[in-house]
């Protein structure tokens, strides 16, 4: 057990540089967490090995999708169903467009500028047509964007976004299967029954001090987790769609999403986000910095392409368009797991891998960064707190600026 107490320490060690870094640079956590992953595989591993971190170690996996999973619920959660109802048709553009512009224009970056085979392109284009609702969100919920009516819409495009690149590589890589219907029917059947069975288990056994409502969602997301990757389906998306359902009643329960957000963000999200700059391999990178070059440049060239004119459309100002559009052009979930997926069943190839993975990775880093330092939307904090009434009664676009 020393050699596991000895590795826990040694993460949370990163965890408390990381969380140190976001306070003294004032970016996000989420941000430095990846940074300080990459660096500390890079320089502990060439003085102690590549396996220093122990990434690949059950445990640390488990936290990392625990993680994962249980920071795309709280997302969910925190979607608002009348601000969704009343603004589908900005959250449903941006998240097609957001999907659409990347995957089609990073495919033809791969092939024509890179020259990479047809079935490695279209890997690329999936893997960089993400938008990370995990680092969207740890964004807004760090600066307090997650309670504005325009961080719920952006958080819903996130969501079809990235619905868009997991249908993608399912019917073009993962064609479905008999598994794949059955995961679909439970979880339709879970879907149907969470909304009606979760308030009256809440009102007959929670409001203890042993916490039987974190413990039934914990089951419940492991269960459809579980289920997911049994289908080739990824678990963060039934997660983000069971706090979508559950946003009328776990969403309006702020102790209770204090506490699940405490645990997650102290212990789990932490492995998640160093555990994902880790994969970074920095040689690999200084060997073809061309090609992650050209990955990152044309998923964010594609995504302001694309992006950009919708938020315009729908009457957006000029800083809360190009916050949007550039906190939209972040990726990590499903980015790395759709690269991974591609290195494993032997369509891409681990220099390939690195690439990508780079690539998904600095985009979780580079636009948001930049977001944050020149166009963060702080008016709409102030906003959102004196106008709740005025937006309840007539509809609002996706922002509430000027």
């Amino acid at each position: 057990m020393s050699e596991v107490w000895g590795l826990a320490a040694l993460w949370f060690s990163l965890a408390v540089l990381a969380t140190l870094c976001a306070i003294w640079v004032r970016v996000s956590a989420a941000l430095t967490e990846i940074i300080v992953g990459t660096l500390a595989q890079l320089i502990l591993g060439a003085l102690f090995g590549p396996a220093v971190l122990g990434t690949t170690t059950p445990w640390i996996t488990f936290l990392a999708g625990a993680g994962a999973i249980v920071l795309t619920f709280l997302a969910g959660a925190e979607l608002d169903p009348v601000v969704f109802r009343r603004n589908w048709k900005e959250a449903t553009a941006l998240g097609l467009v957001g999907f659409f512009a990347p995957f089609f224009g990073c495919t033809a970056v791969a092939y024509w500028v890179l020259g990479w085979g047809v079935p490695q392109s279209w890997l690329a284009g999936v893997a960089l047509s993400t938008t990370s609702v995990a680092v969207v969100y740890a964004v807004m919920l760090e600066y307090g964007f997650n309670k504005t009516e325009y961080g719920k819409i952006v958080l819903a495009a996130c969501f079809i976004n990235d619905l868009g690149t997991v249908l993608a590589l399912g019917f073009i890589f993962a064609p479905f299967s008999l598994n794949t219907a059955l995961f679909a029917v439970v979880a339709v059947a879970v879907f149907a029954a969470l909304p009606r069975v979760t308030p009256i288990l809440f009102n007959l056994y929670g409001g203890r001090a042993s916490e039987f409502e974190t413990k039934y969602l914990l089951l419940v997301l492991f269960a459809l987790g579980a289920i997911a990757a049994w289908a080739d389906s990824e678990a963060v998306l039934p997660a983000y769609i069971a706090g979508m359902l559950l946003a009328g009643t776990v969403g309006k329960d702020h102790g209770l999403i204090r506490r699940i957000r405490t645990l997650t963000l102290g212990l789990m999200t932490p492995f998640y986000f160093i555990r994902a700059g880790s994969f970074v391999s920095v040689p690999a990178l200084i060997a073809a910095p061309i090609a992650f070059l050209a990955l990152l440049l044309g998923k964010m060239a594609t995504k302001c392409v694309g992006i950009y004119p919708v938020t315009k459309l729908f009457g957006s100002p000029q800083k809360e368009a190009m916050y949007t559009t550039l906190l939209m052009s972040t990726g990590l979930t499903f980015g790395t797991i759709s690269a991974l997926f591609g290195l494993s069943h032997g369509i891409i190839d681990q220099s390939q891998y690195s690439v990508v993975v780079a690539g998904v990775v600095a985009s979780a880093v580079v636009p948001t960064m930049i977001a944050n330092a020149f166009f963060m939307p702080r008016h709409l904090l102030r906003s959102d707190e004196h106008s709740e009434a005025g937006r309840a009664a007539s509809p609002t676009k996706l922002t509430d600026g000027p």
